[in-house]
Parts: C-alpha cells; structure tokens; sequence
C-alpha cells in the first residue's frame, strides 16, 4: 500500500512538473511583437471586412477610416525624426483604442446592407 502511495505521488509531483514546464506563447490576440505596418495593415482589413460583411454601418466605417488615417499621419510624423519609445508606445496605444473600437462596433447589431442584414417584412 505504501509503494503504491509514493508511486502515485512521484507521478503526480513528474506530470505537474512537465506540465510547468510547456513553453506558452501568448497565442494571435497578443499584438505587442507586431510591427506598426502590419498592425494598420490589419486594421484596414478589419474595417474594410466589416463592411463587406455588413457589420459596419456606412457611418461607422468612416468614423474608424477618419481615426485611423488619423493615426496613420500621426506616424508619419513621428517617423520623420525616426521613432521614440514613447511614441512607439503611444502609436500602440492609439491602435490599441482603434482596434477596440472596431471589434466593438462590428458586433453591435448595427447592419447595414450584407449578408447578415435583418430580415425586411
């Protein structure tokens, strides 16, 4: 009875321990080793998907195309003199706020004209 206690035991004590020992990646969500230029890339697409999609109202999209050429001549800016930590961190931080903003508004409800407009009776 014992042996089998101290067997149960090293065996639960070598599978936590591998377990601990996975290496874990933060997965897709995490943008923070993304490049600037892939970061707009991607908004666009988004906000350009959201509307193809119907999930963006036309109203909408040109608030999120207005803010993010915002941000786009921001960086430019910033480029010019070649980019500072802090800007760098404000730039993402900006993107962080627009990609918000976008996954927010694509999940509203609010449709206009795609495949997911409401049904007209």
């Amino acid at each position: 009875m014992k042996t089998m206690i101290v067997t149960l035991a090293a065996a639960t004590a070598l599978t936590a321990g591998a377990a601990a020992a996975q290496p874990y990646g933060y997965g897709r969500h995490d943008t923070r080793w993304m490049p600037h230029d892939e970061r707009q890339e991607r908004l666009a697409f988004r906000i350009d998907q959201g509307v193809r999609s119907g999930q963006l109202t036309g109203r909408e999209a040109y608030r999120l195309r207005t803010e993010f050429n915002r941000i786009a001549r921001l960086e430019a800016r910033y480029r010019v003199n070649g980019l500072s930590r802090w800007e760098s961190r404000d730039l993402d931080r900006r993107m962080d706020l627009l990609s918000n903003d976008v996954r927010l508004s694509r999940r509203d409800d609010e449709r206009r004209y795609g495949y997911n407009d409401y049904p007209r009776y």
